[in-house]
């Protein structure tokens, strides 16, 4: 059983690069619209701006208008790649020192309740469930569930075949759904970044602001 589970990770997690490499290779076969407007400033500012400071809450209306939900967002996105973290390191087995473990095991938590709470907006939200849609919720209870199982992991102190199945469950849904922003998110921003660099949009200027 462990070692069907092992391999079940594995293939899921290459199923699940691979598959999402190729989405965003597809993006390509769209082709490139030709810029027709003046070059105003440089693109590569606009990428630093798009990935640094322009992550800020303060520099997004719409997060700092939800600020708790920004910061939900936050710590469920820690949990979960702290939970990646660590299933990268169960499957290769080791030993944690007890600070390590109980740090983990509080991001686990943090991951947890923050996207059990994110959940619950979704859900309770007349205007989040108005505009949310079946994968908006698998989404969130696939990568719920894989936080907790690892929290449950962490406190088991031996394997648990749930953690690996949910493991393998994330896995093969992030390329056929939401989760595979997990992977656009940075090439987005980067084109984001590069054209309003470009027309000196990004970074505002100081006048501007």
């Amino acid at each position: 059983m462990l070692h069907f589970l092992r391999y079940g990770v594995l293939l899921s997690f290459l199923f699940a690069i691979i598959s999402l490499t190729v989405l965003v290779f597809k993006t390509f076969s769209f082709g490139k619209r030709p810029l027709y407007a003046e070059l105003r400033d440089d693109g590569k500012r606009g990428v630093f701006y798009a990935l640094g400071k322009g992550m800020m809450p303060w520099e997004k209306e719409s997060a700092v208008k939800h600020l708790p939900t920004f910061f939900a967002g936050i710590g469920y996105h820690t949990g979960v790649f702290s939970a990646l973290i660590y299933l990268f390191l169960v499957f290769f087995p080791k030993q944690f020192s007890p600070l390590v473990l109980s740090f983990f095991r509080f991001l686990f938590i943090l991951g947890s309740l923050c996207g059990c709470a994110l959940l619950a907006k979704r859900t309770i939200s007349p205007i989040m469930r108005k505009i949310s849609c079946s994968d908006d919720f698998a989404a969130n209870i696939f990568v719920t569930l894989f936080i907790i199982t690892a929290l449950v992991q962490s406190f088991k102190g031996q394997f648990t075949p749930f953690f690996f199945g949910s493991a393998i469950l994330m896995f093969l849904y992030a390329p056929l759904g939401k989760i595979r922003h997990c992977f656009f998110f940075f090439y987005t921003r980067i084109l984001f970044g590069l054209f309003y660099g470009r027309r000196g949009v990004f970074p505002p200027k100081k006048d501007e602001v």
